[in-house]
């Protein structure tokens, strides 16, 4: 008995083995196929259909600004030729029920000067009529129209007050501005056009400013390398147009003390920032011989705006260490709106488009 008990456990053993090899894994395949089916029968019922805008702001990950990228991708440049601008005569007016807001900044400078602080100078500006873009005829390089109008300062902080309430009730944003249709909006409400330049030194470190707490607007924050406004009495010789390479070169000089002779430099994108309406031409500057300990030492000797800048990072120019430095919990709630998009873009054009996208992927992943 013993022996026939053997030898039915060998023979229910090779049946086992036999059943494992011909059926198991043929049902394990099919469970597989049935359960992923059923997977994405379940997720298809949740799909509904839907619309959005095509125009989103800037973000990346946590990271969500109001910069909205209007033209430009960051890998090619836009020429100096390719961009066209034209100065109204006529000078804003801000309408009726908000020029009292325009008196009360010109009280509050009066106001400083009698107690001997720093009065608010009301600098001639530009306010942007309008932004258009349009592509050449033979190989549809881009094109940008610029139509500018004369303001001042006091102007400029008088719009501001977006959310502040009219007499009606309204607010300036609610009455004047359509969250659907970013690009329009009167030229009242964008009395700013500034340029944003990302640097990078001869030793591939990434120069990151924070603003000063002496400035009146956006104290504190995390900026681009140089900030500077279109001055309608600087940057306009007699009555021609401004040059916005030109205006770029001067705050390279009054923020940084650099030379055009020593950087390279190249426009990447117009962007806007729709929440305060300020537009913005996004320039990389390469320094050419100038490493960070050079640029500091070259700073330490005198810079013309020292005052607008409190701190200076210098971060290595690598994408991963970049992505990673603008979601720091220290500073993805600190920027400067614009700011993000510019060090993206300079990243962009000097890495490529795929290999900052898969470095952000990963850099998220880790987050």
């Amino acid at each position: 008995m013993g022996g026939i008990d053997v030898a039915n456990g060998v023979v229910g053993a090779m049946l086992g083995m036999l059943f494992a090899v011909l059926f198991q894994q043929p049902l394990q395949n099919s469970w597989y196929r049935l359960r992923t089916r059923s997977t994405r029968a379940v997720r298809s019922l949740r799909l509904r259909e839907e619309s959005g805008p095509a125009w989103r702001t800037f973000s990346l990950g946590p990271l969500h600004t109001s910069a909205l990228v209007v033209e430009g991708d960051g890998e090619s440049s836009v020429p100096a030729d390719a961009i066209y601008i034209q100065v109204l005569d006529e000078e804003i007016e801000l309408p009726s029920d908000m020029v009292g807001w325009r008196a009360e900044v010109e009280a509050e400078s009066a106001r400083l000067r009698e107690e001997g602080r720093t009065p608010l100078w009301n600098g001639p500006r530009y306010a942007v009529e309008s932004f258009d873009v349009s592509r050449t005829a033979l190989d549809e390089q881009p094109e940008a129209h610029l139509r500018l109008r004369p303001t001042d300062y006091y102007t400029f902080l008088a719009a501001q007050q977006l959310d502040r309430r009219l007499a009606d009730g309204t607010t300036p944003r609610s009455r004047y501005l359509d969250p659907d249709q970013p690009l329009h909006a009167p030229a009242f409400l964008q009395c700013s056009f500034a340029i944003n330049v990302a640097v990078v030194t001869a030793d591939d470190m990434l120069v990151v400013s924070q603003r000063s707490d002496r400035v009146r607007m956006a104290p504190g924050v995390w900026n681009s390398s140089v900030n500077e406004g279109m001055s309608r009495h600087i940057d306009s010789s007699g009555r021609s147009a401004p040059d916005l390479h030109a205006v770029a070169r001067r705050g390279m000089r009054e923020e940084l003390s650099a030379e055009p002779n020593e950087y390279s430099l190249e426009l990447l994108a117009f962007v806007l920032d729709v929440d305060k309406r300020h537009w913005s031409a996004h320039f990389y500057a390469r320094l050419k011989d100038l490493t960070r300990e050079g640029l500091q030492a070259r700073m330490s000797r005198g810079v013309a705006d020292r005052w607008e800048h409190q701190t200076i990072d210098y971060v290595p120019f690598r994408p991963a260490t970049v992505l990673k430095y603008l979601l720091r919990a220290d500073r993805i709630h600190r920027w400067a709106p614009l700011a993000p998009a510019l060090f993206h873009l300079a990243l962009v054009h000097v890495y490529s488009r795929t290999t900052v996208e898969r470095a952000g992927v990963q850099v998220l992943r880790r987050m």
